[in-house]
C-alpha cells in the first residue's frame, strides 16, 4: 500500500512498481526519511497458553512477540513462521529472514513438527492407527507422519506431521471424537525446547540457521 501511494523512493526517484530490487548501496526512503535493512534474527521461543501469534492484536491481547525484548531496532522486522493456536503452546520460530519462513511455510518443503497431545479420555491403539492411516477433514484426509503413545499413557499421544493446515491436530482428534486438554508443539524443522522454559526465548545458533536454511534449499549464511 505503501509502494502504490507513490510514498517509497530509490535513489531519489519516486516508484510505484512492486518488486523492485534494490542494492545495499542504493538510497531508499519512505515519506522521506532513509530506512536501512534489518540485520537478520533468529529467535526460538517456547510459546506459553493464552498468547497470540500475531505481530500484534486489535483487541489488546498479548502477542507472541510482546515475550520478546530485543535492543534498539533488531525486532522491528520480527515476525512469527507459521501460527500456533492461542492456547498451544511449544516451539515457535520468529525471525526477519522472509525468504526462509517463506520455504518453511510452503508444503513443497514441509518442515517437520513434533506435537504431544493430551486428550480427555483414553485414546485406543486403533484411533492412533487411524491417526497414520488418515482422518478424514472437512477441507481433506489428512493423517500423521508419525503416531504413538508416550510413556504408554493413553491419554497422550506424540504425533509427527510435516503439513501445516489450520487446527489441524485439534481437528483431526476431534474427528476421531476426542477433546484435546493441552497440546504442546515439542519439535519444529529440527529444533528442540530443550533447555528452554514456557515463555522464554533463545537466539538461534549458527549452526542451527544454516541447518534451517539448507533443509529448504537456501544458502548458508556465514556468520
Amino acid at each position: 500500500e505503501i509502494i502504490a501511494e507513490g510514498r517509497v523512493r530509490v535513489n531519489g526517484e519516486v516508484t510505484t512498481e512492486m518488486g523492485v530490487k534494490v542494492q545495499p548501496t542504493d538510497r531508499v526512503e519512505v515519506d522521506g526519511k532513509p530506512i536501512t535493512p534489518a540485520g537478520l534474527v533468529y529467535i526460538l521461543l517456547n510459546k506459553p497458553t493464552d498468547t497470540i501469534t500475531t505481530a500484534d492484536d486489535e483487541k489488546g491481547r498479548q502477542t507472541v512477540l510482546d515475550l520478546v525484548d530485543l535492543e534498539g531496532g533488531e525486532g522491528d522486522a520480527l515476525f512469527p513462521v507459521g501460527r500456533l493456536d492461542r492456547n498451544t503452546t511449544g516451539a515457535l520460530l520468529l525471525t526477519t529472514d522472509g525468504d526462509l519462513a517463506h520455504r518453511l511455510m510452503h508444503p513443497r518443503y514441509g518442515a517437520n513438527k513434533l506435537y504431544l497431545v493430551t486428550t480427555a479420555q483414553p485414546i485406543t491403539a486403533t484411533q492412533v492407527e487411524q491417526l497414520r492411516d488418515g482422518v478424514d477433514l472437512e477441507d481433506g484426509p489428512a493423517k500423521a507422519d508419525q503416531a504413538g503413545y508416550v510413556d504408554d499413557d493413553r491419554h497422550k499421544v506424540a504425533l509427527a506431521l510435516h503439513e501445516g493446515r489450520n487446527r489441524q491436530v485439534r481437528r483431526m482428534l476431534e474427528a476421531l471424537g476426542h477433546e484435546v486438554i493441552a497440546l504442546e508443539r515439542v519439535g519444529y524443522a529440527g529444533l528442540d525446547l530443550k533447555g528452554l522454559r514456557r515463555g522464554r526465548w533463545r537466539r538461534l545458533k549458527s549452526h542451527e540457521v544454516n541447518m534451517l536454511r539448507r533443509s529448504v534449499k537456501l544458502k548458508s549464511i556465514v556468520f
